[in-house]
Formats: structure tokens, C-alpha cells, sequence
């Protein structure tokens, strides 16, 4: 049958001889299936519609993947913000107990007593200002 002419009543005769065949109801899930046979085979990825547009397909991948890695930067700006905002909170909580000590030392009823034991002793005459005029030139 290398590259052999065939009359075309030849042909007509052979089909009509055969006995014909009843084409089977398909179901309505077997297009859906089809489809999904496909992907879990790989056939879709050798579809001309897949390789035509390989480059958008390229461009998708990339934003998924940037958009994946967006959240966990995100994710991980929220937990360092959470440990920022406690270790912020601590340091408050110390700054304000140390500001009380001070205060609580530096009172002047303590500071008086502390003072009696190197003779130093609180004045009761107010402190005077000295002001010297200078003469201008």
C-alpha cells in the first residue's frame, strides 16, 4: 500500500460493505474527567494553547511565587513588630520604676537627713542673686 491510487468507488464500496457502528452516548461527566486525566498526565502541557502562551504562563508563576513570599515577609514584619512592641513595654515598665527610685532618693526631706551626718544643714534664709554692672564701652 506504498503510495497506491485509489478509485474513489473503490472506497465507497469498502465503506459501504463494513457494517456501521453505533457511536456511544458519552456520559456528562466524561468531559470533566477527560480534562482532569489530562492535567494528571501532563498531556495539557504539550497543547498548542500551553505553548503559545509559555511565557505568560512563566509570568503567572512568578507572581504566584512573589505573592507567596509577600505574605511570609508580612508575616514576619507582624511577629518582629509583636516582639518590638513587648521588649518596648518592658523597657517602659523600668524606665518608670527607676524614675520613682530617683525620686523616692532625691527627696528633700531624705536628702536633709543624709546631709546632717556631714554637718551640712538646710539654710533658712533665702539665696540672694549678686549682680554685677558692667560698664559698656
Amino acid at each position: 500500500m506504498d503510495n497506491e491510487y485509489i478509485k474513489k468507488e473503490d472506497v465507497i464500496e469498502e465503506v459501504s460493505q463494513s457494517p456501521v457502528k453505533k457511536k456511544a452516548k458519552k456520559k456528562k461527566g466524561s468531559k470533566n474527567s477527560n480534562i482532569f486525566l489530562q492535567i494528571l498526565n501532563g498531556e495539557f502541557l504539550v497543547q498548542d494553547f500551553v505553548i503559545n502562551n509559555l511565557t505568560y504562563v512563566f509570568f503567572l508563576f512568578a507572581m504566584f511565587i512573589i505573592v507567596i513570599s509577600k505574605g511570609y515577609y508580612g508575616k514576619s514584619l507582624v511577629k518582629e513588630m509583636e516582639t518590638t512592641q513587648v521588649e518596648l513595654d518592658a523597657k517602659t515598665a523600668e524606665f518608670v520604676e527607676t524614675r520613682a527610685k530617683l525620686e523616692e532618693a532625691t527627696k528633700r526631706e531624705i536628702l536633709i537627713k543624709k546631709l546632717e551626718a556631714r554637718g551640712l544643714y538646710e539654710t533658712t534664709k533665702p539665696a540672694k542673686v549678686i549682680r554685677i554692672k558692667r560698664e559698656s564701652k
